[in-house]
């Protein structure tokens, strides 16, 4: 019987990871581009670092919520499978047909998602100057908004086909196509940002455009891939128009509450980012360096939480119903083991991630080197919780259950972290220390929220 379950066990190791493995990778290289276009701006000196990282939390608020709306085509699309798999019709047309109408919903609801966020960005550009930001940092900040906004539409449309992609359990195009991309994008940042021979270059409004270009590119041949490939080709469908309302509303009740997951944990960061600009430049500076770190190893748990949501839902939807508690400790397990060793990065070699991004020798970068020192040691503890919150809502999304992460969030982060955090920052005067303090806080609430009602749902009737 124990060597049964060892079995098993590794088994659901090595299925997890086996789609794990290349989404995470597939996520640290689409990170890489903003991690590109970050340590780019950091050659432009602290202020344009300031204000185009702002510019970057703001877009991926917007690219988050957006992504959230059509994720929930990756589980829908396995549990269709997975059904007509139980009864003995995957190649029937009928899984075909419902699989080709999720598609085309989540290409309209990108598309309208991409519009009205591309709207938004370039309308919040015009209100820094009323959140207490710094003239010149605004200014950088609006400059970049306008060059990423129009980057925003063919990056979801690349998330509806990703979704497709991961939800066929076919998703290895896209870690080609993403690494690809980082080399075009760090080619472009210089031509663009930088300039060639007597051409000066755009500064950040070169680098953000280089970024929107990218998205371009990687959606072609991210549809040209899915084209090509004879399992997914059948089923592709950019014709949005043709979407069914029914496939489009289901879409929207799912996507709605993980968009607001999503935005709940994304604007909570914008806010912090807000916060960190009023105390100063260079405490935005180095909120936004390891912010960045934090944020590239995050992806290796939302590969975790992408993997584990899409096996979750084709057991569920085949009615297995005890697999689900075991697949939550094995992603739960490789996350945390994944987050340890960066920790002992972070710990024993400080000074060569933070010189990624800033000049210890530069006196401009010196102050937001030393805050940035600090906030790295919290960095350390606090990706443990970011993993297991991430990997909370994946698991909960896998049940269909999208409403619960988005309570979860709403405490967690709003009701818990952020109180603490401008309690801690400000009036017991812990600076940027405390915000981060208040960050770690409310991740650790809300993932424990997250596992508690994923628990409680696994033993409901």
């Amino acid at each position: 019987m124990t060597t049964g379950l060892t079995r098993r066990a590794l088994t659901e190791h090595r299925a997890l990871a086996a789609l794990a493995t290349p989404l995470a990778l597939t996520q640290l290289a689409q990170v890489a581009l903003t991690t590109t276009d970050t340590v780019m701006l950091g050659r432009l000196g602290a202020t344009a670092l300031a204000g185009g990282g702002l510019a970057i939390v703001l877009f991926n608020q917007l690219r988050t919520m957006g992504v959230g709306l059509v994720t929930a085509v990756g589980n829908q699309v396995a549990a269709a499978v997975s059904r007509a798999e139980t009864t003995g019709g995957v190649d029937g047309g009928s899984a075909r047909d419902e699989v080709r109408d999720l598609v085309r919903a989540a290409v309209a609801v990108a598309t309208v998602a991409g519009v009205l966020g591309g709207l938004v960005m370039v309308g919040f550009g015009q209100l820094l100057g009323w959140l207490g930001q710094d003239a010149e940092v605004a200014a950088l900040t609006r400059t970049m908004l306008v060059t990423l906004a129009p980057g925003l539409l063919p990056c979801l449309w690349f998330q509806a086909l990703r979704q497709y992609s991961v939800g066929m359990r076919r998703p290895r195009a896209l870690l080609v196509i993403t690494l690809v991309s980082i080399v075009i994008n760090a080619g472009l940042n210089l031509l663009l940002g930088f300039g060639a021979g007597s051409w000066p270059g755009l500064g950040v409004a070169g680098i953000g455009t280089a970024t929107s270009l990218v998205y371009l590119l990687t959606f072609g041949l991210l549809y040209r891939a899915v084209r090509r490939d004879p399992e997914l080709a059948p089923a592709l469908s950019l014709a949005g128009w043709r979407a069914s309302a029914p496939t489009v509303r289901r879409l929207l009740r799912l996507g709605f509450p993980i968009a607001a997951t999503y935005g709940s944990e994304a604007g909570f960061f914008s806010v912090v980012a807000l916060v960190m600009g009023g105390f100063s430049a260079a405490a935005l500076a180095a909120h936004t360096v390891v912010n960045q770190l934090v944020y590239i190893v995050f992806q290796a748990s939302v590969g975790a939480s992408h993997g584990a949501s899409i096996l979750v839902s084709r057991e569920w939807a085949a009615g297995r119903r005890d697999t689900p508690a075991r697949l939550a400790r094995t992603a739960l397990t490789q996350g945390a083991l994944i987050v340890a060793a960066v920790a002992v990065v972070y710990l024993v070699a400080p000074g060569a991630m933070l010189g990624l991004f800033l000049d210890a020798t530069d006196p401009a970068d010196a102050a937001a080197l030393v805050v940035a020192g600090q906030l790295l040691m919290v960095a350390a503890v606090l990706q443990f919780a970011d993993s297991a919150q991430n990997i909370g809502v994946g698991l909960l999304r896998g049940l269909d259950d999208t409403t619960g992460g988005f309570r979860a969030t709403l405490i967690g982060y709003w009701l818990v972290g952020l109180p603490v955090a401008l309690v801690l920052g400000l009036p017991l005067g812990l600076g940027p220390v405390g915000v981060w303090l208040g960050l770690l806080t409310g991740l650790t609430a809300t993932a424990a929220l997250l596992l508690a009602r994923y628990t409680r749902r696994l033993h409901r009737p």
